[in-house]
């Protein structure tokens, strides 16, 4: 609480000020009406508000690639995938969009209409805009929400980062690169082929 807001992004004035409260900080409830109105992803960052860049067709090309290996998956597990633009609240006054969410069960309680509360693994494509968000500050805060693996796939490192959970912080369960296979350490069986996804079209 008292932090001040900050917008970060070009955004329009006007429909900032119609969602924001008197005391200057957003809360839950306007970040969804805000998710609810923009064609923009917004992310809530303890009580700051972070609109995220518009995806490239590289972007949406790896998140693809990615995705239909682990519906296919979710398909033989009863699982469920999901790709952004899905709210998961991480947090009291933290929501995140990952690229891609995945639970073991599409029974989970976790998966909610309006958002998920929680997903046992997410994958977030590096954003050429501020890379270390994907790299450094979500894995902090998938960690802290409690999320089991969080892949990352970087395409400037030409990588793909599985890392699972171990005592409240991730570990890396391996770094793999063109022409390895990563492999998840939760999901049994699950794999990818690094290239395939590196270089999807």
């Amino acid at each position: 609480m008292g932090e001040t807001v900050k917008a970060i992004t070009r955004f329009d004035e006007s429909e900032l000020a119609t969602l924001l409260t008197p005391g200057g900080e957003w809360t839950a409830d306007d970040y969804l009406r805000l998710s609810g109105r923009t064609r923009r992803l917004v992310e809530l960052t303890g009580r700051c508000i972070e609109v995220l860049p518009m995806p490239t067709d590289q972007h949406q090309a790896m998140v693809e690639t990615l995705f239909l290996l682990l519906r296919a998956y979710a398909a033989r597990t009863r699982g469920k995938a999901r790709f952004a633009p899905l709210r998961l609240r991480i947090g009291a006054a933290r929501y995140r969009e990952p690229d891609i969410l995945f639970l073991r069960s599409a029974r989970d309680p976790r998966r909610q209409d309006r958002f998920w509360t929680g997903a046992d693994l997410v994958a977030e494509v590096v954003s050429p805009d501020d890379p270390e968000r994907d790299r450094t500050a979500k894995r902090s805060e998938y960690a802290a929400a409690g999320i089991p693996e969080y892949w990352i796939v970087d395409p400037p490192a030409a990588s793909v980062t599985v890392l699972r959970l171990a005592d409240g912080d991730y570990v890396e369960h391996g770094r793999f690169r063109r022409g390895q296979t990563a492999r998840s350490a939760l999901l049994d069986g699950f794999q990818a082929d690094v290239s395939a996804i590196l270089d999807a079209e």
